[in-house]
């Protein structure tokens, strides 16, 4: 399996993408070789855990995925201890690319972690665009990546379900959720983290554990 999880990151890497975003993980950039060797890292961590629902949100940010590699992280996750699930951690060969330091880290991905880490839930994590979509001239700031983007990721969350047999597909915020149905799939959404969101999150979450998706 661990060749196809480096064949899919390849295929990330190779993706060709419009100016106002950014292929973090292709090959014209030394420093991407630590996120695409993150990634693979992340998801053959999570492989190994099985996870059988994959969470998909919209889009990485600047100060993020953009920066680790890694869906829903930070510098601070990536260079950190452990958390409760075991994922990441000294010692497992992550590691971040100098610009981290200037970076600061972003908020949305520690609320995530903290809310997964209290309902005791791990999923798998990925976005509908997982590159990074950015204001023109601009790649230190984010945007909403539009339909067409959208469009070019659906291959690669429809691949990581069938790589890791996911039984369910959970959409985080509107965008995942109409990235997902222009695919055909009519997925449950629940509140993105982000701008207050938290409360909405964690109570979305609930509500789907409590009417019986897998935990």
């Amino acid at each position: 399996m661990t060749g196809s999880l480096q064949g899919f990151v390849e295929r990330l890497a190779a993706v060709e993408l419009a100016p106002a975003c950014t292929n973090f993980f292709d090959h014209e950039v030394p420093e991407n070789a630590l996120r695409r060797h993150n990634l693979e890292l992340y998801l053959q961590e999570m492989l190994d855990r099985r996870p059988s629902v994959l969470l998909v949100g919209e889009a990485p940010g600047y100060r993020g995925m953009r920066i680790t590699g890694v869906p829903f992280t930070n510098r601070v996750i990536l260079g950190g201890p452990a958390n409760s699930f075991g994922l990441f951690g000294p010692g497992k060969a992550y590691e971040l690319p100098p610009e981290a330091a200037r970076v600061a880290a972003e908020p949305t991905a520690t609320v995530l972690w903290q809310v997964l880490e209290e309902v005791g839930f791990l999923p798998l994590l990925w976005s509908a665009f997982p590159w990074h979509p950015h204001q023109p001239g601009n790649p230190l700031s984010n945007r909403t990546p539009k339909p067409s983007e959208t469009k070019l990721g659906t291959p690669f969350w429809q691949e990581l379900a069938g790589l890791f047999g996911i039984s369910s597909i959970v959409a985080v915020g509107n965008v995942a959720r109409h990235s997902l149905q222009r695919s055909g799939l009519d997925a449950p959404r629940i509140r993105h983290p982000a701008h207050g969101g938290r409360s909405g999150f964690k109570r979305g979450l609930e509500q789907l554990l409590e009417g019986g998706m897998p935990s």
